[in-house]
């Protein structure tokens, strides 16, 4: 799939969602980019509004929806994955995840076209087995102060398979864990973004519990190339797919690195663990590696610093 291909990506102003705007540009297609800019931003679109391949279209993807010509591939981004906005709008998180879906899928069936949705490490909730590969069904409570935003991943999943299975569309699901880097806002609340906003305004940053708690942190280059391949990848219709980092890092570690490079003046304050907060994330990427010859690239330490350069910038520092 390639050359004068045309792509929708729902959540095309997000984090993740605009990085692939730009790949898909780059690689020469034509992109539609649809946001209803709840978390997501039109400066995040500022290098890519003038190509006359882009598009950009203002909806809610929980209303049905229509795009006028061709459409060879459909990604499903649009999400309130920041923590801070998922706990905001819970009912809008379900619907991005059920209605949203629905709709997309519809899209894609009505337009021949393949289609990826992004789902998440937090269908695994508070993991027991690990690393977590593919297979693992998860440690998840439905009704837990978090549920808004697993369950919508996870009812994704099970939208996309019943479309697959139905229908026989080509469908792929990747489950993101812990994507960082540029274009994410610095208000967003995840764990990267947060740690260097505090230390930025020098302010305390916050650990829940004694920071032993796990994540392995995928700079978000190597998130889009893990993104490109499964999409293009001929043989993997139907495949769930690990796209993460297996370089397993406590949260601790995460805030002394943020500390070292921006500055060391940041100090790090303890709080009371938060409920149900998983305390063990890292991706087994075997299929990745095996069906995609994919695999990151970018070390924790340099990621860390290309994103706080980042947020320098945008700030004025």
């Amino acid at each position: 799939m390639t050359g004068t291909k045309r792509v929708l990506i729902t959540g095309g102003a997000g984090f993740v969602g605009s990085n692939l705007c730009e790949r898909f540009l780059g690689e020469g297609w034509r992109v539609v980019a649809i946001d209803n800019l709840i978390t997501g931003t039109n400066r995040n679109l500022d290098s890519m509004i003038d190509n006359d391949a882009f598009e950009v279209v203002n909806a809610d993807i929980t209303k049905p929806m229509n795009i006028d010509g061709p459409v060879d591939l459909v990604l499903h981004f649009a999400s309130l994955a920041s923590p801070l906005k998922y706990f905001e709008h819970q009912l809008e998180t379900l619907r991005a995840g059920s209605d949203g879906t629905f709709n997309t899928l519809d899209l894609a069936q009505d337009k021949g076209a393949r289609y990826l949705v992004a789902s998440s490490s937090e269908v695994y909730g508070d993991p027991q087995v690990y690393p977590q590969p593919e297979t693992y069904w998860g440690n998840v409570n439905s009704i837990g102060p978090r549920s808004m935003y697993d369950e919508s991943k996870r009812f994704a999943e099970a939208a996309v398979m019943a479309y697959h299975r139905t229908s026989g569309m080509d469908t792929r699901i990747i489950r993101l864990f812990n994507s960082y880097g540029p274009r994410m806002r610095i208000d967003d609340g995840r764990v990267v973004s947060e740690f260097i906003r505090r230390a930025l305004n020098g302010e305390p940053i916050q650990i829940f519990g004694d920071g032993s708690q796990t994540r392995s942190m995928c700079y978000v280059d190597d998130t889009v190339e893990g993104i490109w391949r499964v999409s293009q990848g001929e043989g993997l219709n139907g495949g769930v797919f690990n796209v993460g980092n297996p370089d397993e890092r406590t949260v601790l570690e995460l805030a002394s690195l943020v500390v070292e490079y921006t500055g060391g003046e940041a100090s790090i304050k303890h709080l009371l663990p938060r409920d149900e907060d998983p305390q063990r994330r890292c991706p087994d990427i075997s299929r990745m590696r095996e069906l995609a010859q994919w695999e990151p690239k970018i070390d924790l330490r340099e990621g860390v610093q290309r994103t706080i350069a980042h947020y320098r910038e945008q700030l004025g520092l």
